[in-house]
């Protein structure tokens, strides 16, 4: 008890704790060690600085608390995030160098539209915050599970499952089988926060716009009773914003299961874009797969743009991490992204709707092409 008021006393009045031993003392009090680099060795935080002293200021980390696993332990604090090249299951993918179901994808592209994205975010923005720990949190998962479930009723063989953690927020996982058991999946999260966890945090782009980006693509897939010959995930994870935590349990889970997963495709932002073109960002990404995913994009949706979004940038790279190939994609370059991040302006006036048009097509286009890898 002596050591648990210690760190809590620290934690309250120094504002930040290192990362030294005891652990069991600082998990014990409610602590979190978190990693901002591959270099950081950790430090011991708040859940509550979690977002006002890194959240807030764009400072990217991952939660490393209750990661066992030595390899992705290792893998991040490599430089490129990736685990050892015998753990890292995209050696055995080739991507192609160019577009194939043009007649097919073309025709599924013809049924993307703005209608259902518009209601969708309506409602997610509508949620005061979306912080994975806030009821306001749980009671969005609720409302998302029995959307996707809705959606993904107009075609039988889908499944939708929620994955549950040891928070009351849900990740939620939907899927179309394939002839094959290899997964293709897109990815996205669905919390938010608005610069603390009782702040008013609507998070219209970062990130309800890349949820009802793929919820768009099951859409149109569902309603085509589309076939795939890899199985076709659609992950919407919980508690991105508190260091990858949602996404780091699933990748874990898969990794454990010993699930093959040629592609994991995240977006986190895709409604805000002066630019009008998609961006892929090039750091902690298999450069293969980003190679692949940019050869799609630009097949179906014009001149994309590039970045770099740094360490624990989104939940990539928790399938980076265990080995999965990963690729990022998001609506603009860092310097003319939303200036509205994690605020409670992110809010659904400020959403560009031809940016979300855009990546919701170029999903469906990466769905059907990764389909056939």
């Amino acid at each position: 008890m002596r050591a648990s008021a210690l760190f809590t006393l620290l934690a309250s009045s120094v504002g930040l704790v290192a990362a030294v031993p005891p652990a069991g003392a600082a998990k014990a009090a409610g602590l979190r060690l978190i990693k901002t680099s591959p270099e950081d060795k950790g430090t011991w935080v708040t859940e509550e600085q979690k977002i006002t002293q890194y959240r807030n200021k764009r400072i990217g980390f991952v939660d490393i608390t209750d990661i066992t696993d030595a390899s992705v332990l290792a893998a991040l604090s490599n430089p490129d995030g990736a685990p050892a090249r015998s753990d890292f299951s995209a050696e055995a993918v080739r991507y192609p160098t160019a577009v194939s179901h043009q007649t097919q994808v073309n025709s599924l592209l013809s049924q993307v539209s703005t209608t259902n994205p518009k209601s969708w975010l309506l409602t997610l923005t509508n949620f005061y915050n979306r912080y994975y720990k806030s009821d306001y949190g749980t009671r969005a998962g609720t409302w998302l599970y029995d959307t996707i479930v809705s959606v993904a009723s107009a075609n039988s063989a889908i499944t939708v499952t929620k994955f549950t953690h040891s928070w009351n927020q849900p990740s939620i996982i939907a899927k179309i089988p394939g002839t094959s058991s290899n997964l293709v999946i897109v990815s996205a999260h669905y919390d938010s926060t608005g610069g603390s966890s009782t702040a008013r945090g609507p998070g219209a782009d970062d990130n309800g716009s890349g949820v009802v980006v793929i919820l768009e693509a099951l859409r149109v897939l569902a309603n085509a009773k589309f076939a795939p010959k890899d199985t076709l995930e659609f992950h919407f994870y919980s508690a991105e914003e508190g260091g990858l935590l949602g996404s780091a349990a699933v990748f874990s889970s898969y990794k454990s299961a010993g699930k093959s997963v040629y592609a994991v495709m995240n977006q986190d932002m895709a409604g805000y874009s002066p630019s009008g073109k998609i961006s892929i960002y090039t750091d902690y990404v298999d450069s293969s797969l980003t190679a692949y995913t940019r050869v799609i994009a630009t097949a179906y949706t014009g001149a994309t743009t590039s970045d770099k979004c740094g360490y624990g940038c989104s939940d990539h790279a928790s399938a980076r991490s265990n080995g999965f190939p990963a690729a990022y994609v998001c609506d603009e370059p860092m310097d003319t992204a939303t200036p509205y991040l994690h605020s409670s302006k992110d809010a659904y006036s400020t959403i560009m709707w031809d940016a979300i048009l855009r990546h919701a097509k170029f999903t469906t286009a990466f769905l059907v092409e990764a389909s056939y890898l």
